[in-house]
């Protein structure tokens, strides 16, 4: 089948987590004999920082890293039509136009032959709701949200026919352990500041354990404010900016533990949904200490494949447990990793995607009104 997604942006993942997954999505269903293709507008805002941060170079790693994968940029003036008319499945995710994502839908009402589906991975149904509610998914056959929560938001707001759970999960052609790398740090943690939705949770979850404990300690990630640089020097950490998704695993494989501090909509709004870079981190077998989210949907064991941290003093006891035990966190680690392997990869959720596709495909096949009936 011929797969189209229309995305933010699959070459940057400047402060743009739903990238990693797409990259896998596409790499996977590659690897199976489907075609698949990423569309993105040309000025992105994700890639436009991405080449003010870090240059052209950026772009020129990524195709390197990635030379499977294919992504056509489109402007105001680009013929969608045409690579819609040759489409089996068109994924449109939430950070697109709405004016495009409304004349996709308006392709598919007018005869268009794909199966058409509204991807959510971000907290705006909630926390910018007239923004989602606005958007016309009338022509979409069904809507993927990366938790159930999301899932039921949609549902009961009536946006979209049918709305299906579709997790983030991890690329395991990039996210896998590298015993073979030497441990030269404490604890590492990767996640970007950005519009003070953990800025208080960063401070009590990592700086302060990390300065408290005298941690050799890094953070990597984007939109840090001056005043938060400062916080992690004062606290002796590392701040060392942007990191390209794909030298993560060295990054983590290179410390003893790293932490998930989730964003506080998803904690108070969302329950249930982790960010992926839980996924990530326990693919690539490394001790993990969260920060309080509930795991509402079971997604792991939890206690067995992450630790909990409660506030920042059992955070600093939790750093304690794994970094003066190795075979605790070694035993951590290995639970972790071996859920991600039965439940929790890209190829998982491609089965689950044409497991959709198929349901959504027999569903119009039985809509179809056989023409002896319609005589009578």
């Amino acid at each position: 089948m011929r797969f189209l997604f229309y995305t933010h942006s699959l070459v940057s993942d400047w402060n743009h987590g739903n990238a990693h997954f797409l990259r896998g999505v596409l790499r996977n269903l590659i690897r199976r004999g489907h075609e698949a293709v990423a569309l993105e507008p040309e000025d992105a805002w994700s890639c436009r920082n991405l080449l003010q941060d870090q240059g052209p170079g950026a772009q020129r790693n990524f195709t390197a890293a990635f030379p499977d994968l294919r992504s056509v940029s489109y402007d105001g003036d680009f013929v969608h039509d045409e690579l819609l008319s040759d489409a089996d499945v068109v994924i449109v995710h939430e950070w697109t136009e709405p004016s495009l994502v409304a004349r996709i839908g308006r392709t598919r009402r007018q005869g268009g032959a794909f199966t058409l589906l509204f991807h959510d991975t971000h907290h705006r149904a909630v926390s910018a709701e007239s923004e989602i509610s606005s958007l016309d998914l009338d022509g979409y056959d069904g809507v993927l949200a990366f938790g159930e929560t999301l899932r039921q938001r949609y549902q009961d707001a009536g946006w979209g026919k049918q709305v299906f759970t579709w997790h983030e999960a991890a690329d395991d052609s990039v996210f896998y352990p590298r015993p073979e790398v030497s441990k030269t740090g404490d604890l590492i943690w990767i996640g970007n500041w950005g519009d003070d939705e953990r800025s208080a949770e960063i401070f009590e979850f990592f700086m302060r354990p990390a300065r408290d404990l005298a941690l050799k300690a890094t953070v990597r990630g984007v939109r840090y404010p001056d005043y938060a640089v400062n916080a992690l020097s004062e606290a002796g950490i590392s701040y060392q900016g942007w990191i390209a998704n794909f030298e993560v695993p060295l990054a983590l494989a290179e410390n003893r533990a790293t932490v998930h501090i989730p964003r506080r909509p998803y904690v108070e709004s969302l329950p249930g949904i982790p960010t992926i870079r839980v996924f990530e981190a326990l693919a690539c077998g490394i001790p993990l200490i969260c920060a309080p989210w509930d795991d509402a949907e079971n997604l792991f064991r939890t206690g067995e494949d992450y630790l909990v941290a409660r506030n920042g003093s059992e955070m600093t006891a939790r750093l304690c447990d794994v970094l003066n035990d190795p075979d605790y966190a070694a035993a951590v680690a290995r639970s972790g990793l071996e859920t991600i392997r039965a439940r929790h990869t890209c190829s998982h959720r491609v089965d689950e995607l044409l497991e959709i596709v198929a349901e959504l495909g027999s569903a119009q096949a039985s809509q179809t009104i056989n023409p002896t009936e319609a005589v009578q």
